[in-house]
């Protein structure tokens, strides 16, 4: 109990701009003299610092405590089929320097991995972190993953079945390695650093190579019984179109995907280029981008209805110039379609981070696993 309140009290901290102890007694049911406690060790550790205090209306002012940034850091890689992005980042979430590599093919995964771990190690070197500062790394890509952080025949790089990855990247890194699938790292980076800090229940839809996606809900992450929950580039939006790989048809992710966009207009642009026709108002491609936006909200109220969430936040870097089309049209099917709509309206975002998402949200594996208040650790003391 005393490790799970240490951990309600760092988040509360964590997830806003300043805060008071009275406020953080307030907010997470705990006696005044019991947060006072945890504070005093918070502060002791280095994690939590005194920032200047509140007006008072009488009595002593209250001092406001901020997590301290410098206290810790992570390294964030996002493993991408086409490109390996690395992000070191400090306690607030933050990004300190980030790094972009495309993947050579041809490589063996050994070999990847060995690139991985050479840039992290370069990244800390250039920003001057020692490794003791240093909590760890998060790695973020692609499902499905055992609980062990071994690959299970991820669907785009069939050549990594059975590789363990994590037990991998922690042996060329000399670091613990944390490990979730690509979707579900990018919700937990919005919910340490983004725009879901103080959100009980929402959803994350993460558009990339593939579309996956992350969920919240009541404060706690749901990872589902195998930790691949939450694939909602496999609901079906088109029964009649095309065959996906997961075995059913018309997927999200086979008719919405950047692969699927460039079929759409075949093969003329790239994905980048159409979408940014789309965005200048080309025709054809606004068409096609469009038709995507629909069949992303009929996804999207299938998940809002199924959930009951307070937020679904858009993320990825295949938003590219598109992003705020694609919140257009799924906002306002959420908002006309959902069934609960007259007992509470449900907002929908775009990411802050949305092109970093996953390596941000690496990082954000490793403060997450360190200090997040979690259930099943409550439980099993």
């Amino acid at each position: 109990m005393g490790s799970y309140n240490r951990s309600v009290v760092l988040e509360a901290i964590q997830a806003s701009d300043g805060i008071s102890r009275v406020q953080i007694a307030a907010r997470a049911g705990l006696t005044a003299q019991t947060v006072s406690v945890i504070v005093r060790r918070l502060l002791d550790e280095g994690l939590v610092v005194e920032d200047g205090s509140l007006p008072s209306s009488g009595g002593k002012p209250r001092t406001i405590l901020r997590v301290d940034p410098a206290a810790g850091y992570a390294i964030g890689v996002h493993f991408d089929p086409g490109e390996v992005s690395y992000v070191l980042a400090d306690l607030a979430g933050r990004p300190v320097t980030r790094l972009h590599r495309p993947v050579r093919h041809g490589l063996e995964p050994g070999a990847v991995v060995r690139q991985m771990a050479r840039a992290a190690r370069r990244m800390l070197k250039d920003a001057g972190v020692p490794d003791g500062k240093v909590l760890g790394v998060g790695l973020a890509c692609p499902g499905p993953l055992d609980a062990k952080g071994v690959m299970v025949f991820p669907p785009r790089l069939p050549e990594w079945d059975q590789v363990p990855i994590k037990d991998l990247l922690a042996q060329h890194t000399g670091f613990p390695v944390t490990v979730d699938n690509d979707a579900t790292a990018a919700a937990i980076g919005e919910r340490w650093a983004g725009i879901a800090r103080s959100t009980p229940s929402f959803a994350y839809l993460y558009l990339g190579t593939g579309i996956g996606g992350g969920i919240f809900l009541d404060n706690q992450v749901y990872r589902g019984r195998s930790l691949n929950a939450a694939e909602f580039g496999h609901i079906t939006v088109s029964p009649e179109g095309p065959e996906c790989y997961c075995g059913n048809r018309g997927c999200v992710e086979a008719v919405c995907c950047p692969s699927a966009i460039e079929a759409a207009l075949g093969h003329r642009l790239d994905h980048a280029a159409i979408c940014a026709a789309a965005a200048a108002g080309e025709p054809r491609a606004r068409e096609v981008i469009d038709a995507v936006a629909a069949r992303l909200a009929d996804a999207a109220v299938s998940v809002v209805n199924m959930l009951d969430i307070d937020l679904m936040v858009l993320g990825g870097p295949a938003l590219r110039e598109v992003g705020e089309i694609y919140r257009e049209v799924i906002a306002r099917a959420v908002s006309s379609r959902s069934l609960a709509r007259r007992l509470h309206a449900v907002r929908v975002e775009t990411s802050p981070i949305a092109a970093d998402a996953a390596a941000i949200g690496a990082a954000s594996l490793v403060f997450h696993a360190t200090y997040a208040p979690r259930l099943d650790t409550l439980l099993s003391e």
